[in-house]
């Protein structure tokens, strides 16, 4: 956002870093035809990498990778493993398990996302797998499971080990409420510098933590047991989690909008909103993703959060330590870029009026 930039005061000046004026970017005027045309060709820009990324990820979803157990012998992992393959090529990576209750351990900590039983000297086989996965995966792993079962003779039976909260039958909750808190991160980031343009640095950065302290603690309150019913998880794991993903968020943001000036909320709303929430996991793991878009899963504020918000509420904390040190990894960068824009340009001014 562009706003008047705040004139500095010599008291100002020689104040300590703590108290360095935090003034919004300076503004950028545009008349004429680039003033016409520069808003349609920078939201055409937006919403053109917005859809590329979501079709790419989304239009035509399929595993890579995707680690599932097989009980039963070697050779039956290895049978499996060969029509697995031949139906669904690199789409699944077989791990063999001698006995049922270690793969059921490994799907209540999402160390693999079903076990196929092949069923010796116990019927026919079984397909145990986590609804808490989302209907998505369920769906691809009964597809690719089945017919393993038909090619011996028999009809797969079907175990939901870990299902999805009552209060979420979609498995969509974790995903709307992540996207809701980044977007009001993205939010917060922009309009600090319109509501308070000339806050010093140290009360802009309590301003972001007060949201986010408030933004987890309203995500848990909705979504939790006293709302929704949709997350299973500790109220005050769920609020921590959330904070810190809204303070990651709001703090990028800030740091777009003060490094690169107008461009900033356009750049944030590409990586926060379209590329993170793409890849955050959410609406199916980033195994699906494109191989281009996978690595931004673990990295990127929200997919980070979203596997911890995961972990604690179905799947024996997942991910939880990696998405507490991404986030505050985050949170601790950003703060210190802005600390760097603000003391540079509070000597920047000094030295000009010296000059």
């Amino acid at each position: 956002m562009s706003l008047p930039s705040p004139s500095l005061s010599p008291s100002r000046d020689a104040a300590p870093h703590a108290d360095i004026p935090d003034p919004a970017p300076p503004q950028h005027p545009r008349g004429g035809w680039k003033g016409v045309l520069l808003p349609v060709a920078v939201v055409l820009v937006i919403g053109t990498v917005f859809v590329s990324v979501y079709l790419a990820a989304f239009h035509a979803p399929k595993p890579h990778d995707l680690p599932v157990a097989v009980v039963g012998t070697q050779r039956d992992a290895q049978r499996v493993g060969e029509s697995l393959e031949s139906a669904v090529p690199g789409g699944f990576e077989v791990r063999h398990y001698a006995e049922e209750g270690a793969a059921r351990e490994a799907i209540g900590h999402r160390s693999v996302f079903a076990a196929y039983l092949t069923g010796h000297g116990r019927g026919g086989p079984k397909l145990l797998y986590a609804g808490a996965n989302g209907p998505s995966v369920t769906g691809t792993l009964t597809g690719a499971f089945g017919p393993v079962a038909e090619a011996g003779g028999h009809r797969l039976a079907q175990e939901d080990v870990l299902p999805a909260s009552a209060g979420d039958t979609r498995g969509l909750a974790i995903f709307y409420a992540s996207f809701g808190l980044v977007l009001a991160g993205y939010l917060f980031g922009l309009m600090t510098y319109q509501a308070a343009p000339a806050l010093r640095l140290r009360q802009r950065l309590a301003s972001l933590a007060i949201f986010g302290v408030l933004g987890g603690i309203i995500i848990a309150l909705l979504a939790g047991g006293t709302g929704f019913g949709a997350l299973p998880g500790s109220f005050a794991g769920i609020a921590g989690i959330t904070a810190l993903m809204a303070m990651a968020a709001g703090g990028a943001t800030m740091v777009f909008v003060k490094w690169t000036g107008p461009a900033g909320s356009g750049l944030a709303s590409i990586v926060l909103l379209t590329l993170g929430n793409s890849t955050s996991g959410g609406v199916m793991p980033a195994s699906y993703l494109p191989g281009w878009l996978h690595p931004l899963s673990g990295v990127l504020p929200v997919g980070a959060g979203v596997r911890a918000v995961q972990g604690l509420a179905y799947f024996h904390d997942d991910g939880l330590g990696h998405g507490i040190a991404v986030l505050v990894a985050w949170i601790v960068v950003c703060a210190g870029l802005l600390y760097l824009r603000d003391a540079r340009g509070a000597k920047g001014a000094r030295t000009a009026r010296t000059a």
